[in-house]
Order: structure tokens, then C-alpha cells, then sequence
């Protein structure tokens, strides 16, 4: 879908004074040209100069000049093959056909000659070629032979031509994608071999072949292939492929008519050829084994056939996308894309008497849309762009149209009505001259055609029914104006329907734009210096151009003037950093931002006090609130255009939604703002219409602001996007218009839809978080009233919007009686017991057709069990049996049932259902109506309903002491012994209880309930003996001694106790209140001298562990800081232990190894070096047990330094 756009065109008139242009090779250090000229018959001289920045003959720099009078005498003149310029040693090269090979030094020194003549082949040179790394010169003789060469013109093969060499392939062909391989029906030649064809070529040769030869080198310089004539009987001509070394490799099948000239695709895969048939002229394509694969025709009448002969010159550009075609008096452009060639360019040389030139063809080395083409008088420098021929993208004339040049015809293809793939067309326009340049109206109704010397006008509605296809209206002539040679090379709408045509002068570097405004006048300006490109405002209200330095200006006029209007140029405050072939200026509310694409790939974007540029672009659109780009990287971006505003997103498609993923290599054709959608181009040609997260979001924020809740709630449901936004954007603005949303969106489906997609989650803070950054002034509000847009705190969000809208709905039941049903069941939890009792309503109100589909309905919203469940629960049986009947149930299990439960009271029914559900204690809350404490109790067993129980009977204090003692079995059996207790002492069970207290090893609460029991005094002194025991076993001490000392009155055994608790000064306390200072020296002194002399030598081990390891810590430290590497190694190869992960060769040119991190992490960056296993389970074991031991001199001494040393302070706080 993209078109060549010319962006720059240099011309130079030679005139006939002068000795004709003879090759042109391109220096691309400083891209200027260098030009061969002469000799002629009438002058012998050949002069080689420079031109750079030059629109005159006289602006070429003079290199050198000499005689080359033609060595052969059956060649009256002598002619330049091949001109090639080394940039690295500002070497030129001229191959002669005479045989010679001549060097120029452009900066010679004093001991090299200016001019040299390196080499002569004496039987006279047919074809010559430089190798793409120009270490290679393949060279074709006249004797049929094939040398060698290397840079400094030393033979290294010379290879003979054989006739025999037809022989070294031997090709077979299983005829892919040919006629005869395709099914055509039963009866069409099922007998037939399809990999026989039906026509076998001979290779005869055409009227026009003159015998000569042609070479041309793969983009790699592993190949070269030779185009010439076989000396056999009958003769033919095939195309050899000889390696680098001189070795042939492979002999083309036999073609009839096959062309002298030949070009091998710099990418590798084909190598084209010319085919001269009956009925006209193809290019053909062949592999490098020598198998035809594809050709494509030229599209010549009669008269230019005559013309060509076989003047074709074929040259590809340097990145194998175009293919140039050189013709007497012209050179076109070719492209191909989705297996069809397009006809881009046609560059034309006009005027040349008697018969038109060929065209000489040179692309620039490393530039791939730049060239020269030059005829004997005339020398060409053009550059291209890549343009995408787009209609208007803002709404609401975003039809999506792209128009596609190929040669006289222009396909048109609106995306939006029919997005129809190329090479086919939605419309087709065809016309007697070639296109350059296509460019459509403010409204895309209206597209004008740029050809060499005419505009033409037309118009269509693709939009209408039915369509109203491209139809004529006028043409106008650009000849009438040109006073001098200008070729046209852009086109331009303006704003008011009037066409600009921009041009380039000859003999002078300044540009021309020319009005052809509505009233058929026409008018023209000269700038005064060269412009790039012209191009529309992004709101078509003014037209810009680009200067060659990246300078902006406006294009000012009067369209509507009766009179000729006059044209101006207007400069802009802003400007780009460099040229950019890719530029736009968005332009809103009065502020202006300029975008501008260099070829580098950098997006340049410069607005009034804003300056960004994005690394990495490949295609960008500038729409009405957003700029759209792609990167490098395979990503598509938006960047929100607000008040100037340039905020650039994150690499984070999985987070932002200004972000995406796009497949590899795609770019930008078109956007459809008001469709939420824009086109791709993938790299094989195909067309991806897709709605970016971004356009669809901005879509329904902006119909929320407008309060069009039903585009908003539309836009959900095609794109799926979750529509809890419609509330979450703006939650007090919708809880307020809820009536307007039923008012808007009045499907009943489309109602039941959105309540049931309603969620607790806040979606407009989550996956759907506004990127844009507005004033501090727009972000207080949201719509016309002024609502904030932050959601409100509220316990249920889900149930908040249900009940706003049953609110609503109620007020017209009859209608929306589905969609309140469906309110009520999306809840969270689900109101089910709401819904039936609606359903409820509606039968004892007797509107059968209502309750039949409230029925219907909320049984196909919910689980049928769940709602019979709920119908039971609330004691209706009639309610119930209308969901029993619409369920799967058998009628012979509910109806007996259900005719059961009417039988009975209503108490024992409401026990019976309550029951039946499994819903307890509701159950044995109807038990405790029915006055039945027997029925309560064994209930309250069975269910383990003890609390519930209690509950009940809180106010009768003797049924509360049963329960309470049945509680407390229960208790007592789960060993709950503590709650147990309580129990039994708040029944005065104290023998039961003081058994529980010392389950629970609650030994105060234990004494006390034995004391409260009236146990002889002999049963008290075995408890708390037990209980001491216990704790002393236990290491609680201190508890123990007061058992001891209160209950068994034994003072030296708690003093003892007492002593191991630490509890010196207790212990010394109660020795002294006994009076008994005996205990002091007999316990006490002995327990303090024995800890004194423990804590004292434990302190002593660890300052000698401190004195030991401290002081190694230190040295390991200061040895890692002073020379990391150097610690890694660790000094000491055959004591080293190391681990099974990481590799201590380290060089300074690898790190596959790990870096010395790897000693403190333990983990790898990279690879690890090849000897190096994955570790297995016993390895990390193994290394686990080296870390626990902490050698000296391991990778894992410091870090068990350090944790000894933690835990030498970690024992010494529990001592203290």
C-alpha cells in the first residue's frame, strides 16, 4: 500500500557542446556523483569529474583527462563499461572495452601518478563488475574467457568459456505453480505427466540480441553471474554462476529470447533477467541453480517495443525491494508485494532527437531510494520515499481510503466500506499517463492525480448507496506554465478542494509550487530554496513545507480569490532538527506540535516548549487526538495529544493500554478514529485491520462524557471490553443517570447484560486506568455536571448498582419485570429469596403470564437446586413447587413430599424444612417454639447445637444448667479441658472440674476446684505433689517452688527449685522468713558458686572464638575490597574447594564463567563453561554440607564466620 514519493530531484541540462555523459558511480562519504564523459568519434578526450550540490554543468569539479583512443581497430570508439569509486582510498576505476583498466587518484601524492593503466586485456573487455565488498574485479573478455581479479589488479582465476558448461546442471523441473500443475476437472488430460510441459524452450535467441555480455555479484560477493551467448549450433543465450574462486557452479535452463542484460537480487534469492516474446517484453527470474521462478510483463505497446530493442538495463537497489528498469528515454520503478509487481516511478526524459536514449541507472550504495539516471545530455539525482497515499482520518470522513499507484492506473481501496487485500481493489482508475503522486480531499471525495505534465481531477463517494465509484471531472496541463524544464514530483490538497503541485527546477536547486485552484487558475512561486516534501495540517486548514535543513513553513494563499492568487511562504516557529522525508503538524485549540520520521528511524516531535524525539520508529500517524507509531521493536504506541502534551509510554503492552504487541516488521497504512480501528501492513503485503485498546477506550470515555451510555454500552459489547467501565469511569455520574442508561440501551437483553457483568472490581484503576494526563482544572470533573471521576468508597459496588436500578425498573414492572429478576440475582451474594418473593407476588396477584416468565427466567439464571432450596426456605410450598416443576426432579420424590409438609402445623413444617436443609439452628429455634425441651436437648446433642441452645433458653436457669452440663461432657470429651472446666464449676460439678483444670495443667484453677470439692486434706497433698511434679518436669520452676512451699510446706526443695530458676534473691527472701539461714550456706552458696564458675567459663570460650575468627573476618574483607579477582582464587589452586557451579577460568575476554558475584550469590548470569554439569540433588547436598562446614580458604568461609559469630551473640542474650 505504500507509494514512491520523490523528495528530492536534481536535473543538469549538459547540452550537445559538450562530450556525452558516459557512467556515473556514487561516493558515498559525501553522496556526491562522479561522472565519466566522452570519448566520441570526433573526440578522443575522456574526462572524469565530481559534482556535489550541483544543478550546472559548470559546477562539476574537474578530476583528471585523457586521450583513450580505441586499441582495437573493429571498435571506432573506445567506451567506459564500468566507473567505480573506492570512498576508503578516493581511488576511481575505469574498465574500457578497449581492454584497458584505468586507475585515478583523486588526492594522488607526489610519488603516484594521477592517471594509471593498470592492466589491458589485448582481445578487448565485453563486461566488467566490481565485487559489493570491492575486493573482487570479474571481468568478461571478447576471447571467452572469464578473469579474476583482487583490488590491486592481481589475476587470480582465468576461466575458459566452454560450450560444454551447458552440462554442469542438469535441471528438472516439477512444474510449481505453472498451468499444467492445476486441477482443471476429470476430464482435462488426467493421463498427462503435469511435470512435463507442455512448450520446452530451446533457447533460441531474439531478433535483438547483439551478442554482448553482462555480469552482476550476489549482495555477499560469494557469486557472480555471467549473461552470454553460447558458442554451440545453434546458439543460445544462458547464464553461468561461478563462485568466488572462479568455479562454476550452475548453467540457467534454456530460455527462448533471453535478454543480455542481468541483475542478481542483493538479497540472494533471484537473479532477473529480460525475455523478448512476440507480443512483447518480460522480466524473468531465475535461482541461483539455474531454475526459471517467475516472471512479470512490462506493459509496452507497440511503439515503445519498437523502441526498446534490447536497450534494458535492470539494477537493483541495495535493499532488494525495487527494481529499476532502464528503457530509451526512461527508467521505471518497480516493487513487488503479495506476488504482484507494482509500477511506482516512471522517471521520463523527454525531448531527445532522433531516437530516445538509454537510460543509465546507478542506485546509491548504502542510500536504498537514492539514484542517478543519466542519457548522454542529462543527469538525474532523485531520492524517494516510502508514502502511504491516504484519505482524511478524522472523523467523520475516516473512510479508511488508501489509494496505490501502479503505472497508468491508481488502485483505490476504502478500508472501512470493503477492506479488500492487495494486489485487488475496491475501485480502479486507469488513465493514458503514469501517476506520481495521489492526493485527496478534507472530505475524501474528491482525489487528484499527479501524472508527468497534467493533473487530473476526480471524484467519488465510496461512502453513498450505492457507491458512487472515481469518476472524471477535469485535467489540467501543466506544460502551459513551465517555462523552463521542471518535472513534477508531488501533490498536495488544499484546504477548499484546490490541488498544489510541487517541483523541481532544472539548472537551479530551488523548488516551485504551483495553485490549481477550483476556478481553473493557476499560479506559481519559486522558493528560494530546495523543499522536501508538501504536505496538509492534520485539520487541513493549512498547507506546510519542509525544507532540505528540517525548516517548516506555511504555504499561504487566497483559493477563493477570482484572480490568479498569490502565493507565500511563511517560516514556523518550530522546526525539525534534520530533514525528515516523513513529516506531519498536529494543530488543535491553537497550539501546533511538528512530527518529523528520519530515515535514521528517529521520530523528532517539537512543539511549543516541548522537544522529544523516540529512538527506533518505523511508521507513524498523526490523528486527531493521538499520535500512532511503530517501533523497532515490534510494538504499536499511542501517545495522547492534549494540550500539547507528549507523554510516551512504557514498553508494557501487558500493562498500559497506549501499548501492543504487532507482528514483526508491520506498518502503519491507516486510522478510522470513529471505527476504533486502524490498518497494518505485514511485510509480505497482507492487510491487518485491528482495534487497538487505546482508539476503543477513548471511544467509550468520550460517549460516558457525552452521557451516550448506550454508543458506550455498543462499543463494550463488540469489543468486549468489560463494562463495568461504563461505571467505574464516572461512578456518581451513572449512579445518578441510571434511568437514562434503561432509557438509552432499552433491550431487556442488552439490561440483563450489563447488571450481569457488573463486579466488585474497579476496573478504571485497573486494566483500564485513564493514561491521559489532564489539568489539574480537568481532573476535578467528568462530564457536563461536573462529577467527580474517582469511584466511591462503598461496601458493595455490585449491590449498589442492582438496587439503583430495581429503583428504576420497578417503576414500569410489567415491562422489566426480566431484567429486575436479573437485578436481584447479581447480587453478591445472589438475593434469591428477593426474586421469589416477587414471584410470589406476581401468583397471588394471578398474572399467569408473568409469573410464567419470572419463573422461567430466574430458573435459567440460577442453579435449580440452590433456588428450590431457597423456595423451601421460605416456606412457600406453592412457590416451590412452580421451581420443582421446571426443574429435572422426578414428581414422584417432591410431590409427596411437599403434600407432607403441608399436612403439618406450621411450627413442626418450618422444623421439618429447616431440617430437610440442614439449616440447624433455625431448626431448633422453631423446636424451641414448639416448647419441646426434650426434642431440644436430644437435637442439641445430636448437632452439636450447644451455644444456639443456650442462647434459647438464657432466661430459664435450671434448663440452662442441663444444657451447660451437657456441654460440658461434650467439651471434656474434645479435650477442651479449659472450657471444660468453666463449664463444670458454672454447673458446681467441682470434682468433674478440678479433674479438667488439671488436664489443662491449670494448676491454681485446679487447687481451688479440689478445695471447693471437699477432698480429705491426704487427696489435696497427692494433687499438688502431681501438679509440682509436672511443672518441674516442664522446667517451670518458679511455679513448682510455690506448690511446694504452700501446699507441701517442704522450704528446701523450693529453695532449691528456686536456685535453678535463677531466683537467688526469692530464694534468700523466704530462707530468711523461715529463719532458717542455714538454707543460704547449704543451697544458695553452693547454686552461685557452681553458675559463677559455668558463666564464667563460657564467657571465656567465646572471646576466645571473638579472638579467633574477628581478626580472620577482618583480613577476608580487606582482601576482597583490595582485589576481588584475586580473592575469588583464593592463592592456593590445591586446597581450594570449590563449587560444582562456577568456574574460576576467567579471561578478559569471556565471562561465561560467572563474574566474582558469583561468590556471594551463588548464581550465574550467563552460560556456564562447558565442563560444567546442571546441579543434581546429591550435589546440593554435597555443597550444603561444604557451606555448613566452612573451611578455610572455600568460597564459604566469610558467610560461616559471619553466622558464627551471630549465634555466639544470640547464645549470650539468652544466658544474660
Amino acid at each position: 500500500m505504500h507509494n514512491l514519493r520523490n523528495i528530492a530531484h536534481g536535473i543538469i541540462d549538459f547540452g550537445e557542446e559538450s562530450a556525452p555523459l558516459a557512467a556515473t558511480a556514487w561516493d558515498p562519504s559525501d553522496d556526491s556523483l562522479i561522472c565519466a564523459f566522452g570519448p566520441t568519434e570526433n573526440d578522443t578526450l575522456l574526462t572524469v569529474k565530481r559534482f556535489k550540490d550541483a544543478y550546472k554543468p559548470e559546477d562539476g569539479i574537474k578530476i583528471a583527462s585523457w586521450d583513450a583512443p580505441s586499441p582495437n581497430p573493429d571498435l571506432p570508439v573506445d567506451r567506459v563499461l564500468n566507473l567505480h569509486y573506492f570512498a576508503d582510498a578516493g581511488l576511481i576505476t575505469l574498465v574500457l572495452a578497449g581492454g584497458d583498466i584505468v586507475t585515478v587518484h583523486e588526492d594522488a601524492t607526489p610519488d603516484q601518478d594521477l592517471i594509471e593503466i593498470v592492466g589491458s586485456v589485448d582481445a578487448g573487455i565485453a563486461a566488467a563488475a566490481w565485487s559489493p565488498d570491492e575486493e573482487l574485479l570479474a571481468i568478461a573478455t571478447n576471447a571467452d574467457t572469464v578473469l579474476f581479479m583482487t583490488r590491486d589488479f592481481e589475476s587470480i582465476a582465468n576461466i575458459t568459456l566452454n560450450p560444454e558448461d551447458v552440462k554442469v546442471s542438469d535441471h528438472v523441473s516439477v512444474g510449481w505453480g505453472k498451468a499444467e500443475t492445476q486441477f482443471k476437472g476429470r476430464g482435462a488430460k488426467a493421463l498427462r505427466d503435469p511435470t512435463v510441459p507442455e512448450h520446452v524452450d530451446e533457447g533460441t535467441l531474439s531478433d535483438f540480441d547483439d551478442g554482448r555480455a553482462s555480469l552482476t555479484w550476489r549482495g555477499d560477493g560469494q557469486y557472480v553471474a555471467m549473461n552470454s551467448v553460447l558458442g554451440s549450433t545453434p546458439k543460445r543465450r544462458i547464464i553461468r554462476v561461478f563462485s568466488r574462486e572462479g568455479v562454476l557452479e550452475s548453467v540457467s535452463e534454456a530460455v527462448n529470447g533471453l535478454g543480455r542484460t542481468i541483475s542478481w537480487k542483493p538479497s540472494g534469492q533471484l537473479i532477473a533477467a529480460v525475455q523478448h516474446l512476440a507480443d512483447g517484453v518480460e522480466v524473468v527470474f531465475f535461482e541461483r541453480n539455474g531454475l526459471r521462478h517467475g516472471e512479470f510483463g512490462l506493459r509496452l505497446n507497440p511503439n515503445e517495443l519498437a523502441e526498446v530493442c534490447d536497450n534494458i538495463d535492470l539494477t537493483w537497489n541495495v535493499d532488494s525491494t525495487i527494481l529499476a528498469i532502464s528503457l530509451p528515454g526512461r527508467t521505471q520503478l518497480w516493487t513487488t508485494n503479495n506476488y504482484h509487481w507494482y509500477l511506482k516511478q516512471e522517471i521520463m526524459f523527454a525531448g531527445q532527437n532522433p531516437l530516445p536514449q538509454l537510460v543509465k541507472t546507478t542506485w546509491h550504495p548504502e542510500k536504498s531510494l537514492r539514484l542517478s539516471c543519466s542519457t548522454g545530455d542529462r543527469l538525474r539525482t532523485l531520492e524517494y520515499t516510502l508514502h502511504v497515499s491516504r484519505g482524511p482520518i478524522d472523523a467523520p470522513h475516516d473512510t479508511g481510503t488508501v489509494a496505490v499507484i501502479d503505472g497508468c492506473n491508481v488502485k483505490i481501496t476504502p478500508l472501512r466500506t470493503a477492506n479488500v487485500p492487495p494486489p485487488m481493489a475496491f475501485d480502479e482508475v486507469e488513465y493514458s499517463d503514469s501517476a506520481l503522486d495521489v492526493a485527496f480531499s478534507r472530505t475524501g471525495k474528491e482525489f487528484a492525480i499527479l501524472h508527468h505534465s497534467e493533473v487530473t481531477f476526480w471524484k467519488c463517494d465510496y461512502v453513498a448507496k450505492p457507491v458512487m465509484r472515481a469518476q472524471h471531472i477535469k485535467t489540467f496541463s501543466l506544460a502551459a506554465f513551465e517555462e523552463t524544464t521542471s518535472s513534477p514530483r508531488q501533490l498536495c490538497s488544499g484546504p477548499n478542494g484546490e490541488a498544489l503541485v510541487l517541483s523541481s527546477e532544472a539548472g537551479s536547486g530551488s523548488s516551485r509550487v504551483h495553485v490549481l485552484s477550483k476556478n481553473s487558475t493557476i499560479s506559481s512561486m519559486t522558493t528560494a530554496s530546495h523543499v522536501l516534501s508538501l504536505f496538509a495540517r492534520s485539520d487541513h486548514e493549512r498547507i506546510h513545507c519542509l525544507g532540505t535543513g528540517g525548516t517548516l513553513a506555511s504555504v499561504t494563499y487566497d483559493s477563493a480569490a477570482d484572480e490568479v492568487p498569490s502565493i507565500d511562504f511563511k517560516p514556523l516557529l518550530m522546526q525539525l532538527p534534520t530533514a525528515c522525508p516523513h513529516t506531519a503538524i498536529w494543530h488543535q485549540d491553537g497550539q501546533s506540535v511538528a512530527f518529523g520520521l528520519s530515515v535514521s528511524g528517529a521520530l523528532h516531535m517539537r512543539g511549543e516548549g516541548a522537544a522529544v524525539t523516540i529512538p527506533g520508529c518505523t511508521s507513524f500517524i498523526v490523528a486527531a487526538s493521538h499520535l500512532i507509531y511503530t517501533t523497532s521493536q515490534h510494538l504499536l504506541k499511542f501517545v495522547h495529544l492534549h494540550d500539547g502534551d507528549l507523554s510516551i509510554p512504557p514498553d508494557e503492552p501487558e500493562k498500559d493500554e497506549r501499548c501492543r504487541n504487532i507482528e514483526r516488521g508491520a506498518r502503519l497504512i491507516t486510522v478510522m478514529p470513529s471505527a476504533y480501528s486502524l490498518v497494518l501492513q505485514m511485510p509480505r503485503g497482507n492487510l491487518e485491520t485491528i482495534y487497538p485498546r487505546a482508539l476503543v477506550l477513548a471511544g467509550i470515555r468520550s460517549a460516558i462524557n457525552d452521557r451516550d451510555y448506550k454508543k458506550a454500552f455498543l462499543i463494550c459489547r463488540t469489543h468486549r471490553v468489560n463494562m463495568n467501565i461504563l461505571h467505574d469511569y464516572a461512578p456518581q455520574q451513572f449512579m445518578k443517570d441510571v434511568e437514562l442508561v434503561v432509557k438509552q440501551i432499552k433491550k431487556k437483553e442488552y439490561i440483563d447484560l450489563l447488571l450481569s457483568s457488573m463486579s466488585e472490581e474497579n476496573v478504571a484503576d485497573g486494566i483500564y486506568k485513564e493514561t491521559l494526563l489532564r489539568s489539574a482544572d480537568a481532573q476535578t470533573t467528568n462530564g457536563t455536571n461536573g462529577v467527580a471521576h474517582q469511584a466511591k468508597t462503598s461496601p458493595s459496588k455490585v449491590n449498589a448498582v442492582c438496587d439503583a436500578f430495581i429503583v428504576v425498573l420497578e417503576r414500569d414492572r410489567r415491562r422489566y419485570l426480566q431484567n429486575i429478576v436479573t437485578a436481584h440475582v447479581c447480587k453478591q451474594p445472589p438475593d434469591l429469596a428477593a426474586g421469589l418473593v416477587l414471584v410470589s407476588e406476581l401468583r397471588i396477584a394471578g398474572d399467569q403470564a408473568q409469573l410464567t416468565q419470572a419463573i422461567e427466567h430466574i430458573c435459567f439464571l440460577v442453579d435449580l437446586n440452590q433456588l428450590y432450596d431457597t423456595a423451601l426456605g421460605l416456606y412457600d410450598l406453592e412457590v416451590t413447587l412452580l421451581v420443582a416443576q421446571e426443574s429435572q426432579k422426578d414428581p414422584r420424590e417432591y410431590l409427596p413430599y411437599l403434600q407432607s409438609l403441608q399436612d403439618m402445623s406450621d411450627l413442626r413444617q418450618r422444623f421439618a424444612i429447616e431440617n430437610d436443609l440442614k439449616r440447624y439452628g433455625k431448626a431448633l429455634t422453631h423446636l424451641h417454639e414448639l416448647a419441646l425441651f426434650d426434642e431440644v436437648t436430644t437435637y442439641t446433642v445430636k448437632h452439636d447445637l450447644y451455644s444456639t441452645a443456650l442462647t434459647l433458653y438464657r432466661y430459664d436457669a435450671a434448663r440452662t444448667k442441663t444444657l451447660m452440663a451437657l456441654y460440658a461432657n461434650y467439651l471434656s470429651d474434645r479435650s477442651n479441658y479449659k472450657e471444660a472446666g468453666i463449664a463444670y464449676e458454672f454447673v458446681q460439678d467441682y470434682t468433674k472440674a478440678y479433674e479438667a483444670y488439671r488436664s489443662a495443667n491449670m494448676w491454681r484453677e485446679s487447687l481451688a476446684a479440689a478445695t471447693m470439692a471437699d477432698l480429705s486434706e491426704d487427696d489435696i497433698t497427692s494433687l499438688a505433689r502431681n501438679l509440682a511434679e509436672g511443672l518441674e518436669e516442664s522446667k517451670d520452676f518458679v511455679n513448682a517452688s510455690v506448690i511446694y512451699q504452700d501446699y507441701l510446706h517442704d522450704d528446701h526443695h523450693s529453695l532449691k527449685l528456686l536456685c535453678k530458676a535463677h531466683r537467688y534473691s526469692e530464694a534468700t527472701r523466704i530462707a530468711i522468713k523461715q529463719r532458717n539461714p542455714s538454707f543460704i550456706q547449704s543451697i544458695i552458696d553452693p547454686s552461685l558458686i557452681e553458675n559463677s564458675a559455668s558463666m564464667t567459663e563460657l564467657l571465656a570460650d567465646m572471646k576466645t572464638q571473638l579472638q579467633n575468627q574477628i581478626p580472620r573476618l577482618r583480613e577476608l574483607r580487606t582482601k576482597k575490597s583490595e582485589d576481588p579477582l584475586s580473592f575469588l582464587d583464593n592463592g592456593d589452586a590445591d586446597d581450594v574447594d570449590i563449587p560444582d557451579n562456577l568456574s574460576l577460568a576467567h579471561t578478559d575476554t569471556s565471562t561465561s564463567g560467572g563474574t566474582f558475584m558469583t561468590r556471594y550469590t551463588n548464581r550465574s548470569t550467563g552460560t556456564l563453561a562447558s565442563n560444567t554439569s546442571r546441579k543434581t540433588s546429591k550435589n546440593r547436598r554435597r555443597e550444603e554440607r561444604k557451606r555448613a562446614r566452612g573451611k578455610k580458604g572455600t568460597v564459604y568461609e566469610e558467610e560461616y564466620l559471619v553466622n558464627s559469630v551471630a549465634r555466639l551473640v544470640e547464645r549470650l542474650n539468652v544466658v544474660a
